[in-house]
């Protein structure tokens, strides 16, 4: 099939399909006389498998990771546990980090709990007095 079929297919745009190529997720594919790729069911097994980890947040560092470890069907599966583990370290990371930020939000909605003038809204005064708190390092895989 060709790049606008695999697409179709696993319900993706052909340019997710060239940059997953780009990026080395997607493994090289033969092409025709008339240089056009031609990709099999391989392909769209990959393809779907990246999409699905797409859709757990993962990242390409992990997707590689997962892709090469399925590469060796014989090996054991603690190295996929490991990475699943850790993603979801990262998740708990993320979960606490959008509490936090939850906090703050609604801090601030407190502070305006009646129609006023915007001149007077708590909201608008507190984002302006609110001290800049220090950029937490971020222990997530997303940086």
């Amino acid at each position: 099939m060709k790049i606008g079929e695999l697409a179709q297919v696993a319900q993706t745009t052909v340019e997710t399909v060239r940059y997953y190529e780009k990026e080395g997720l997607l493994p090289e594919t033969t092409r025709t006389a008339g240089n056009f790729r031609v990709y099999g069911p391989a392909h769209l097994e990959r393809l779907r498998f990246i999409r699905n980890c797409r859709a757990l947040d993962m990242s390409h560092g992990e997707i590689h990771t997962l892709l090469g470890l399925a590469d060796q069907p014989a090996e054991g599966c603690g190295a996929i546990n490991a990475v699943f583990d850790q993603h979801m370290a990262h998740v708990d990371e993320r979960i606490r980090e959008l509490v936090h930020l939850k906090e703050q939000l609604a801090l601030l909605r407190q502070r305006c709990q009646t129609e006023r003038a915007v001149d007077a809204c708590g909201i608008l005064q507190g984002l302006a007095a609110m001290a800049t708190e220090a950029k937490p390092e971020r222990h997530t895989h997303l940086g």
